[in-house]
């Protein structure tokens, strides 16, 4: 008898999965009004769209887009989430918010906000502290920093020794898209292995940033960055979705044929182990068991298997999602919500 493969209790039972970047605020943003012009590259896009957005949330849409976020994630056997949040007119109290609204609907999280100097020097301070009061109230959570294009020097410092003072690491986007190019550079005096490396597409094979990078492979290509090619780094490697839901099995399947489109020798093993990087980043999910419409979940099933679908979720021994449904909160009142809020938000975009 050979035993199941690694993160596999048994045939059709896994732990929790792990989304280790997310970005929950953008569950709102589907069907939101067209930007005042077309982007032509990623700078463009970062500005005329998730920068925009970003300004327009207040409270309640953060309530309401973690909510179904959560929701969303476990749908698709995804317990625990790594956030990433920025929301520079809500800033005050926004970490519990989101919080709480995932601890309603039975989904764990990490929360992190992002500190930018683009709104000036007072908001990167207002960031500093979100962070400092969410860790100091004992909230499960990093130090978030936008990218390092985006941050002064005193502000990268700031960050770096606050997380260093809570033993928590950074979760940064790093050598996402061309503005951020000097990253590695930039971020190589505070980088340590506790630190979250989101993207990576830009970082040299060699670079000399400690930490884990989180590959993104949708996002990446939606925003036409370029492929990370993440099989390069000697830097452990996990999974997450840059706020494309958090549908892990998906991922998975796409940093599969991301890699094998690059190498024909490829196994699904390797983004297998980068699925499997994120128990490691969030340990509490071996905790979790999810029972799936699929017995074989192994990686060269699962590469070519799409549609596998959670039957039953268990977080810490709750059942927090069965038969098809919640158990905590109602799926149609989650979802009308944010379509209420959704609304409100694409009337201060339009």
């Amino acid at each position: 008898m050979t035993s199941p493969p690694a993160g596999v209790t048994h045939a059709g039972v896994t732990h929790g999965l792990v989304c280790a970047h997310h970005h929950l605020y953008s569950a709102l943003a589907r069907g939101m009004p067209p930007p005042p012009a077309t982007p032509g590259n990623f700078q463009e896009i970062l500005e005329l769209i998730w920068w925009r957005l970003d300004c327009a949330l207040d409270d309640e849409m953060l309530r309401a887009s973690a909510r179904l976020g959560a929701l969303e994630a476990l749908e698709r056997g995804c317990t625990a989430i790594i956030d990433h949040h920025e929301s520079p007119n809500a800033i005050d109290g926004s970490l519990s918010i989101i919080a709480e609204a995932c601890a309603e609907v039975g989904v764990r999280v990490s929360c992190a906000y992002g500190v930018t100097d683009r709104h000036g020097p007072e908001g990167a301070r207002q960031g500093l502290r979100e962070n400092e009061r969410y860790l100091q109230e004992g909230g499960r959570g990093m130090v978030g920093v936008h990218a390092a294009f985006t941050c002064e020097a005193d502000t990268l410092a700031g960050a770096a020794e606050m997380a260093k003072n809570f033993g928590v690491g950074v979760h940064i986007h790093v050598g996402e898209g061309a503005p951020d190019a000097q990253a590695a550079e930039v971020l190589a005096p505070y980088a340590t292995a506790d630190w979250l490396l989101v993207h990576g597409v830009l970082l040299e094979d060699d670079h000399p940033l400690a930490g884990t990078i989180v590959h993104n492979p949708r996002s990446n290509m939606n925003n036409s960055v370029g492929y990370a090619r993440p099989v390069r780094f000697a830097n452990p490697v996990a999974l997450g979705t840059d706020g494309i839901g958090a549908d892990m099995l998906e991922e998975f399947r796409l940093a599969y044929v991301c890699l094998r489109a690059t190498d024909v020798a490829a196994t699904p093993e390797t983004p297998w182990q980068w699925l499997l990087q994120g128990e490691e980043l969030f340990p509490e999910v071996r905790n979790d068991e999810v029972r799936w419409s699929y017995g074989d979940m192994d990686p060269w099933s699962l590469a070519f298997t799409p549609g596998v679908s959670p039957l039953s979720v268990r977080v810490d021994g709750e059942e927090v999602w069965a038969d098809g449904s919640p158990t905590k909160v109602d799926a149609a009142e989650v979802r009308a919500h944010a379509t209420e809020q959704a609304q409100r938000l694409f009337a201060k975009l339009a």
